[in-house]
């Protein structure tokens, strides 16, 4: 179990003191795949390195199975930080060493043989699906290459934590996917405590079991992933959910019309379109005002707005009809929305 407690980080600087984090409390279960989701500046790459203590937090604390980490010494911080690894959105391989080397690297570092680390090296490579690049350098890799690389590395010294700070900001979406499922399995076989730092919504709608939203240095709200993105309760939460804010009420006092906001959350996706098959059988012909969705491992994620001709009948009809689907929420968005 990871406690953050009460967390604060503050930086001085020659305009004076700023709080990059406040106040912030977060408890992540052992073995879970955690998200913290947050817009640029919000202090999510802070928080990631406050609890590998890259960054001494100004108050507050992280324990790890009991253990509070601000209390260890230089020696003992070292030994715990084998337990706990990171991977970057820039990769951060060694440019001068091959794949089997960057792999070999933090087991020399421990103290291991060379063909103690040389056997353990070629045993990550398989796991990621590089082992026939054992003797190529990153430069000759792809970008999903490379993170494949950086992963075995990080899983080197057997950590219980794997830190992941926008690991695939830097990856199109396919790629992106890839690394996803990598990180989705070793998790699975290995039991590892995965926290994912991102600002990508699809990341964590499809790899994360819960996410704390961070605001301006606080938690905003945190909770299951599901609960958290079908009804977010935070107006942070909501710009992030939600990113069409506002225009829903705008639309409707234009129009007159009224409107569904519809999430999916891993609803199956189907050959025929939910609100296609809600025309032909409810004779519902509704317009779509806004969408983000899309599709991942076969399943629906993101929101759409609808308009939705004529009245209460109507709208109750069509909320009954969406919400059968499994994964899938509607309700009507009211002026305020």
């Amino acid at each position: 179990m990871i406690e953050i407690k009460n967390l604060t980080k503050q930086f001085h600087t020659a305009e004076g003191t700023v709080d990059a984090l406040k106040n912030v409390s977060i408890s992540i279960p052992d073995g879970d795949i955690f998200g913290i989701i947050g817009m640029s500046g919000a202090g999510k790459s802070t928080l990631v390195r406050c609890i590998n203590m890259l960054e001494r937090p100004t108050e507050g604390s992280v324990e790890i199975d009991g253990v509070d980490l601000g209390r260890l010494s230089d020696t003992e911080l070292r030994a715990m930080r084998r337990d706990i690894t990171m991977i970057f959105q820039g990769f951060n391989l060694l440019m001068q060493r091959n794949c089997l080397k960057n792999v070999c690297f933090p087991l020399e570092l421990a103290g291991k043989s060379r063909a103690e680390a040389k056997a353990r090296a070629m045993e990550l490579l398989g796991i990621v699906g590089l082992a026939d690049k054992a003797r190529a350098y990153p430069a000759q890799l792809s970008g999903g290459q490379q993170q494949r690389v950086a992963i075995a590395r990080a899983l080197a010294t057997n950590p219980k934590v794997l830190l992941c700070d926008e690991a695939t900001s830097a990856l199109d979406p396919t790629t992106t996917n890839s690394i996803l499922d990598l990180i989705r399995s070793i998790n699975e076989k290995l039991g590892i405590t995965v926290i994912i730092i991102t600002h990508q919504m699809s990341v964590v709608e499809s790899i994360c079991r819960h996410v704390a939203i961070l605001d301006s240095g606080t938690v905003a709200e945190q909770g299951e992933v599901t609960e958290v993105f079908s009804h977010p309760k935070s107006e942070a939460a909501r710009r992030l959910v939600f990113p069409e804010g506002d225009s829903a009420a705008s639309l409707g006092e234009e129009t007159g019309g009224r409107y569904l906001r519809v999430v999916f959350n891993g609803a199956e996706a189907t050959s025929t379109p939910l609100i296609a098959r809600m025309a032909v059988e409810r004779g519902i012909e509704a317009s779509i005002a806004y969408a983000s969705t899309k599709s991942i491992g076969g399943k629906a994620y993101g929101s759409m707005l609808l308009s939705i001709p004529g009245g209460d009948g109507a709208i109750r009809e069509a909320i009954a009809y969406l919400t059968q689907t499994p994964d899938v929420l509607a309700e009507e968005v009211q002026q305020h929305a």
